[in-house]
């Protein structure tokens, strides 16, 4: 007797789980599929026209980064790399290096009049 209620006791957590998992889970599991990590201000390093951007204005950048929506990915075709990451415009881009644990990657970001276009470049890989 004991048995079976300790077996629906435990069928009857997992269950709870399954159907709706603890937020930490579900944070771990979109972040997974995001377009793009939240960033350290510690952990970043920011360029803008040659110019290291340091203190306050480093920290305001990277928490805007942070709240950005992305909403459209751009397919790249291979080949194509090189016309996403140094396109053919006047428009001078931030530069942001992040250099963590595991991850080595650079972020490029043209800001333009009515929109915003991110860059990442992780290892030989683009993205868009």
């Amino acid at each position: 007797m004991t048995w079976t209620v300790f077996v629906i006791i435990i069928l009857g957590i997992t269950l709870k789980m399954l159907t709706s998992p603890p937020s930490a889970v579900v944070n771990w599991l979109l972040s997974k599929f995001a377009l793009h990590p939240k960033l350290d201000a510690k952990d970043v390093s920011i360029i803008f026209n040659g110019t290291y951007i340091e203190g306050e204005e480093k920290i305001r950048f990277t928490d805007y980064f942070n709240q950005a929506l992305f909403l459209d990915r751009n397919h790249i075709f291979p080949g194509d790399e090189k016309l996403f990451l140094y396109p053919d415009t006047t428009i001078i881009p931030f530069i942001i290096h992040v250099k963590d644990r595991k991850r080595n990657m650079k972020f490029y970001v043209y800001c333009e009049d009515d929109q915003i276009f991110v860059v990442k470049q992780w290892k030989k890989k683009v993205a868009s």
